[in-house]
């Protein structure tokens, strides 16, 4: 269907832009030299957090490295076909999530500080064991089915009508327990992706 997206080809494209040598974007990112080198040279896959990891070091969110095209910042309404489906870059290296979870967002959230998704979670979907963290807020209100949410120790079964709102540096996972699809309309602030 679509070629395989050349990630290190894109970090190195970026980081050259931005005039950084591989040890300049190690130290700026945190990550390890030699890391930066391994992914630039396709010889390793990073990890989702590895990847906002070095990203934040260029100061680009990972809807903007993995769709460059510019969006329309004045737009106020959107379409279901003008979101922007982020789920492979959530879930890239999970092909069973990508099937089983669906992650739209609305315009660019960049611009606006605010991250607002639709999402969906098919029968069985679980955003996996290793608990998701990162520097935010975010919040839900569930709109049909059922999901369970975890929030460090505390975990909660929501229904259609019920929500969420919490402090996103807490580990966190979504998985829909029951037989029906779930969706949820949430926001993240400031923007995860």
């Amino acid at each position: 269907m679509t070629e395989e997206f050349d990630v290190g080809g894109r970090l190195k494209t970026l980081r050259t832009q931005f005039g950084l040598s591989q040890r300049q974007l190690a130290e700026t990112a945190g990550v390890p030299h030699g890391q930066i080198s391994m992914i630039e040279t396709n010889r390793s896959s990073p990890s989702v957090a590895s990847l906002r990891k070095i990203l934040g070091g260029l100061g680009i969110t990972m809807s903007e490295f993995f769709e460059p095209e510019t969006i329309n910042n004045h737009q106020p309404f959107f379409t279901p076909s003008e979101m922007r489906d982020l789920t492979s870059l959530l879930y890239q290296n999970n092909d069973l999530a990508q099937k089983m979870i669906t992650i739209k967002q609305v315009g660019d959230a960049k611009a606006h500080g605010l991250q607002l998704l639709h999402e969906r979670y098919e029968a069985g979907a679980d955003t996996g064991e290793s608990m998701i963290e990162h520097e935010a807020n975010e919040g839900g209100i569930v709109i049909s089915g059922e999901i369970e949410v975890t929030v460090g120790e505390e975990v909660r079964v929501l229904k259609a009508g019920d929500a969420y709102l919490f402090d996103s540096r807490e580990p966190h996972r979504f998985r829909n327990i029951s037989d029906r699809p779930a969706e949820v309309i949430s926001a993240c602030t400031p923007p995860y992706l």
